[in-house]
């Protein structure tokens, strides 16, 4: 394996262009940066092999995770998934008509709705999660499992100032 990656070579460049900086957050994030872009890369090759578009795989992954009957109110997945509630209707709108989805009647408030996720809907998620779990272990490939959980503490306690 070569002793020096892409990140290094663009830090060093920058040394020489302004050598007064420190560059080593560079060092961290744009490897953060780089793995990210192979992440998508991967996520969008799972998605794509289950026929999902990566939104329909948010929204079905959080019905999925709620367990049998694998149902939630349309506020409960916009609050998961980050979108507004426009937004959320029209995604499910459009996984109704894929027949990932159903709208049903909340039986404890008879105006209001569950989106409830059909057979289909599970198998697309099911499948597009198992290629999404062996395509992100290849990526993980070079750290053994104790440098992964190292390597996800360090993660977990940089991110937890941003959630």
């Amino acid at each position: 394996m070569p002793e020096n990656d892409e990140v290094d070579r663009i830090v060093a460049a920058w040394q020489q262009a302004h050598p007064e900086l420190d560059f080593s957050p560079l060092q961290v994030l744009s490897r953060v940066g780089r793995l990210a872009k192979h992440l998508d890369r991967a996520r969008r090759d799972a998605f794509n092999s289950s026929g999902l578009e990566p939104w329909e795989f948010d929204v079905l992954a959080a019905l999925r995770r709620e367990g049998a009957p694998f149902q939630s109110s349309p506020k409960a997945l916009l609050q998961q998934t980050l979108v507004s509630s426009g937004t959320m209707t029209n995604r499910i709108d459009r996984l109704v008509e894929r027949g990932f989805v159903e709208r049903r009647t909340d039986p404890h408030d008879g105006r209001g709705v569950l989106v409830e996720m059909t057979d289909a809907g599970r198998t697309a998620v099911d499948g597009a999660m198992t290629d999404l779990v062996k395509r992100e272990r290849e990526l993980l490939g070079a750290l053994s499992p104790a440098d992964q959980e190292r390597l996800a503490g360090l993660l977990r306690k940089l991110i937890l100032d941003f959630d």
